[in-house]
């Protein structure tokens, strides 16, 4: 279970949230603007916030009063950019691997992600030989390659056309079906929301709003 309680002043307000997530989807939703991606980077410790403590099943990844802080690379979180962020020079399997943790052989868990994603037939193509649902298949993969504890996707489907982003929301689902860990989604599209979350949590500048 993830366990989030977090203060972090803005410049035009002060984000607080208060939540946990166990083993489902929650989705972050509200307008552009309202503290939603700043909470998962916080989560994933991309940004350190002024108060509170977050937690991940029995490990304090951030704390202001017991002044832990656990580092990016070592949370075991996975995160999802909403620009996908793979690496333009680098294959899809190289892409895919950059996710994975630095011991062990890979070779099996490669193979099954790239034959779950559909992405196998793509594995020497580059980024900008994919089309935006491959890229986001990939950047999907490599953010399960390292076998995380809690997945993050920061609005990963903003820029496709319907038809695709109805597909690579079906993606999400089915992979959440699979790996089982908490999956928190941004959007700001409420269909997506919909479809995508069995619970939702609204956030408006900084504020929790509503929960359920």
């Amino acid at each position: 279970m993830l366990t989030v309680r977090a203060r972090k002043r803005l410049p035009h307000y002060t984000l607080d949230v208060d939540f946990a997530v166990r083993d489902e989807i929650l989705v972050l939703f509200g307008p552009s603007g309202a503290g939603k991606t700043m909470t998962l980077r916080m989560i994933a410790g991309l940004e350190r916030p002024d108060a509170g403590e977050i937690r991940l099943d029995d490990r304090v990844l951030y704390s202001r009063e017991g002044r832990a802080w656990v580092p990016p690379r070592a949370r075991r979180c996975g995160f999802v950019f909403q620009d996908s962020a793979l690496f333009p020079h680098l294959t899809v399997t190289r892409n895919v691997l950059y996710g994975a943790r630095a011991n062990g052989d890979h070779h099996a868990r490669l193979g099954e992600l790239l034959e779950r994603f559909r992405i196998a037939h793509l594995a020497d193509r580059y980024p900008l030989q994919l089309s935006g649902g491959e890229v986001q298949r990939v950047a999907l993969a490599r953010a399960l390659m390292a076998d995380p504890d809690v997945l993050l996707l920061d609005e990963p489907f903003s820029s496709l056309d319907a038809e695709t982003r109805a597909a690579a929301q079906d993606v999400v689902l089915d992979a959440h079906g699979t790996w089982r860990i908490p999956f928190i989604f941004v959007t700001h599209d409420r269909a997506e929301a919909a479809r995508v979350g069995g619970r939702m949590l609204y956030l408006r500048e900084g504020r929790q709003l509503e929960d359920g």
